[in-house]
């Protein structure tokens, strides 16, 4: 099953689910490691995570992304390990920490919260070796508007330099996630440059920039040129159409020309698919994969 891609069947706790459900057969590997998240293939696969895991496989996906991972039982998150090692999926990256969408975290400097920041690094590196992965995601909160950004970003270089201090024996990597004014107004980290900044600060191999395509479109435009500025400190991509945020081919990006560069640029990463289906159950999930195929390079 793990070197042909091909099954007769699974039998989970959710019940039995047939591999190359009707209308999708197996599929080739992409060529770009795109990860679809928990959920997204829901009208095939059923509930069950290890079966949509599976469903992924078979249709050609080699990446996975959870955000959610960190809050998983024990057990579920061994289990789903087990399942992506068996069928050469990669783990890409889950939520490393609690984030603090509307108040002041890291960047006020306080020393309880950077604590207690740290010792959710701590926790999330056991979560890493259970299920494989290498990144995990990292949004340093909301802006204090009682300091001066430079105080701010100075406070925020210096706890993740800690992280860093973490994570880098164990060779796994926090990305910093900038996000768009429009869908989340307020928050400390919202541009590339301003990404770029803080890791060349940091100066750390754990601690890289993760290029939410989506976001930065909202946020700045300008995709290829700033990927192209801040290439030496991505580690990771995510992907969403604008406007709607879904997948490829539904809004304004042309993706088949990103995917293009990123791809004769050599990129190895994994690009998250963290986006909703435009048309809901079978039809769309159908569609979301199609769009796929149809920029992969």
């Amino acid at each position: 099953m793990k070197n042909s891609g091909l099954a007769a069947g699974f039998v989970s706790a959710g019940g039995p689910f047939v591999f190359g459900s009707p209308g999708i057969p197996p599929a080739d590997p992409f060529r770009l490691q795109f990860a679809p998240h928990p959920g997204m293939f829901r009208a095939h696969a059923g509930d069950n995570l290890l079966d949509q895991l599976h469903f992924m496989a078979d249709q050609g996906f080699t990446a996975f992304e959870d955000n959610d991972m960190r809050l998983r039982p024990v057990a579920e998150q061994e289990q789903m390990g087990k399942v992506m090692a068996e069928r050469g999926i990669r783990m890409g990256v889950f939520v490393a920490h609690t984030i603090a969408w509307s108040e002041a975290n890291l960047a006020s400097g306080d020393p309880s919260g950077r604590e207690t920041f740290l010792k959710e690094i701590e926790s999330s590196v056991d979560v890493a070796k259970r299920v494989g992965a290498t990144w995990m995601t990292v949004v340093p909160g909301h802006v204090d508007l009682s300091q001066s950004m430079g105080y701010q970003t100075a406070h925020v270089i210096e706890s993740l330099k800690r992280a860093s201090e973490i994570l880098e024996p164990h060779g796994l990597v926090m990305v910093l996630e900038p996000l768009n004014f429009r869908d989340h107004p307020g928050l400390f980290l919202t541009g590339s440059p301003q990404a770029y900044e803080i890791c060349r600060a940091v100066a750390s191999p754990s601690c890289k920039i993760l290029f939410d395509i989506y976001h930065q479109q909202v946020q700045e435009g300008n995709l290829l040129p700033n990927i192209s500025a801040c290439w030496d400190e991505i580690a990771y991509f995510q992907i969403g159409d604008n406007p709607g945020r879904k997948e490829p081919g539904t809004g304004e990006i042309h993706y088949a020309n990103v995917f293009r560069f990123l791809h004769e640029k050599g990129y190895a990463g994994i690009l998250g698919m963290e986006h909703g289906n435009s048309i809901e159950g079978r039809e769309g999930e159908t569609a979301v994969i199609r769009a796929y195929r149809d920029v992969d390079p």
